[in-house]
């Protein structure tokens, strides 16, 4: 065939593409420094059995910079002057796959327990870890659903600055939307036609009550916003004890007297010293005074 006569050619003709076909597997050394890279920058800490994940999504990078091995990369980065493959890196390592409409009994409760209480009132809302966006317009929905127009905005936040960008973009495949009430879908997006077909864009009147940064979780805020309602969901479970901790510390201070924290329902504040009062599976509200 053509193509793999090409490729047999190419290899030839450079040595080098023959020299980076296969790269040595990721040393122990390597998996240990990346382990403790990305512990100190995003407070991650990577299980043993992510040894592969890390492997699989660094090959681009080895090839780019024509390095064989994983201690060449991890040398590389720790130079001065490479802060921005430091950031690429974070970004490589905390892409997190999300959906419209996750954990459907938050968005219910929300709906039934805690929004009524916000009409004809300010409310600030926060996604403190929203990945590529899904959950911050999935909450956009369901205040303007219940509170319409309303004085409500929503600030989502992420440390991954490639997913940040996907997130203000605010375009998706169609199957990430699959749980949406239909009629959400089409009041509150667009679908995709010819070049864009299975694709749906974010009402750009709903996209107006929505902003986005990036923000790593273990530094305070210093700007004296202040929140009340804060989703958290599905990060703390990449955490020690001693980084959820940190973590908490740092949010528990960005969230109003009386306001309202939701985690994942797969995570827990075991362990973790705080004055929020749990008032549901996974909600918890800080005190009032």
């Amino acid at each position: 065939m053509w193509g793999a006569e090409r490729r047999t050619t190419a290899t030839q003709d450079n040595p080098a593409i023959e020299a980076l076909a296969e790269l040595d597997p990721i040393s122990d050394k390597a998996f240990e420094r990346f382990r403790q890279f990305i512990y100190e920058k995003a407070g991650i800490n990577l299980a043993p059995h992510k040894r592969q994940l890390v492997s699989s999504r660094l090959q681009k990078r080895l090839r780019h910079y024509g390095l064989r091995n994983y201690d060449a990369y991890i040398d590389l980065i720790s130079q001065p002057g490479k802060e921005e493959e430091r950031r690429h890196l974070v970004d490589l390592l905390t892409t997190n796959e999300t959906y419209f409409y996750r954990e459907p009994a938050h968005f219910d409760y929300l709906r039934a327990k805690i929004l009524p209480q916000y009409r004809n009132r300010t409310l600030h809302v926060w996604s403190a870890a929203c990945s590529t966006g899904e959950e911050v317009y999935t909450l956009a929905m369901v205040l303007a659903e219940t509170l319409g127009r309303g004085d409500w905005d929503i600030l989502g936040s992420d440390i991954n600055s490639q997913v940040v960008a996907t997130a203000k973009r605010g375009m998706y495949p169609l199957e990430r939307a699959k749980n949406l009430p239909r009629e959400w879908l089409s009041k509150y997006c667009l679908k995709g036609v010819r070049a864009q077909a299975g694709n749906l864009l974010i009402n750009p009147k709903l996209k107006s009550r929505t902003r986005f940064e990036e923000r790593n979780l273990k530094k305070p805020r210093d700007d004296g916003r202040r929140f009340e309602i804060v989703f958290l969901r599905n990060v703390l479970i990449y955490f020690d004890v001693a980084t959820k901790q940190l973590v908490l510390d740092c949010l528990s201070r960005a969230i109003a007297p009386g306001g309202y924290l939701f985690i994942s329902h797969v995570e827990s504040l075991h362990g973790i010293k705080t004055d929020l009062t749990t008032i549901g599976p996974s909600i918890f509200r800080k005190p009032l005074h």
